[in-house]
């Protein structure tokens, strides 16, 4: 049985998915996430991070994309969580 749980993107692991389910902030980031293909609705992965607040990377729509790390912990996502 699954469950699902909300997280940020700056909180998943790197090969990580979920869906988007929100994005937090003023109108200029939500319109930079938005043309990046990063809104509500889609499915994102998280590539990969650089230890200490660097670029994340994250996959969405067959794209991969770099994000600040400040924006990835403004991305909302719920994430499939398997129990072992």
């Amino acid at each position: 049985m699954s469950e699902k749980r909300q997280i940020t993107v700056r909180q998943m692991h790197a090969g990580q998915s979920g869906m988007v389910i929100g994005v937090t902030g003023g109108s200029g980031l939500v319109s930079r996430l938005y043309s990046l293909g990063i809104r509500p609705g889609k499915r994102i992965t998280k590539v990969s991070s650089v230890f200490l607040r660097g670029p994340v990377t994250v996959q969405v729509n067959q794209s991969q994309v770099a994000i600040g790390f400040g924006m990835a912990g403004k991305i909302l996502v719920e994430v499939d969580e398997y129990g072992v």
